[in-house]
């Protein structure tokens, strides 16, 4: 069995917890999350009662790709993603060439609660980024190193499987 669900800000990848977690939303015994997101993070996460079709997913030696679209602070610019796209040095090592892109707000965004915070004097911009690794907060990571901090971070796509018109808080069995 696969699901996939979309999820919310502020829910942990995980069923049991004090924090707002995956059984909130997800009443399926058995399955269990094929890779995270972080707390902050939204959008598509993949369970499975698969073990195997699990670790194929979420391993990294599978370069499974993950697709992001991401809110940065600032106006992005063709210089910082240029750097994404050759790979960025961070703590734990430089990290594989990702394919990134500045793309306009997609319509199917919803708004996000709580609101990301707004500073009058300094725009955001969008990017669709793809990266085929998975090391902790890299996306967020990545931004950060090139000079545009992450506001707002959404998973909409792993492999073949797409997050498609799922409403937030919701998941489909494939």
């Amino acid at each position: 069995m696969i699901v996939l669900f979309n999820k919310p800000f502020g829910v942990v990848c995980q069923f049991s917890g004090e924090d707002k977690n995956l059984s909130s939303f997800i009443n399926i015994k058995n399955i269990y999350p094929a890779g995270r997101l972080d707390k902050d993070s939204e959008g598509l996460v993949i369970l499975t009662n698969n073990g195997k079709l699990q670790h194929k997913i979420s391993h990294p030696k599978f370069d499974k790709e993950k697709t992001y679209i991401v809110q940065v602070d600032g106006s992005i610019n063709n210089e910082a993603i240029d750097k994404l796209t050759k790979g960025v040095i961070l703590k734990d090592g430089k990290t594989k060439p990702a394919k990134a892109r500045i793309i306009n707000k997609p319509e199917w965004v919803w708004e996000r609660l709580p609101p990301i915070r707004i500073r009058k004097n300094i725009p955001t911009s969008w990017i669709e980024l793809k990266i085929t690794e998975g090391k902790n907060r890299q996306v967020r990571r990545m931004c950060a190193n090139v000079g545009f901090p992450t506001l707002r971070l959404i998973r909409s796509q792993v492999g073949d499987w797409k997050l498609n018109n799922t409403e937030l808080g919701s998941y489909e069995r494939i």
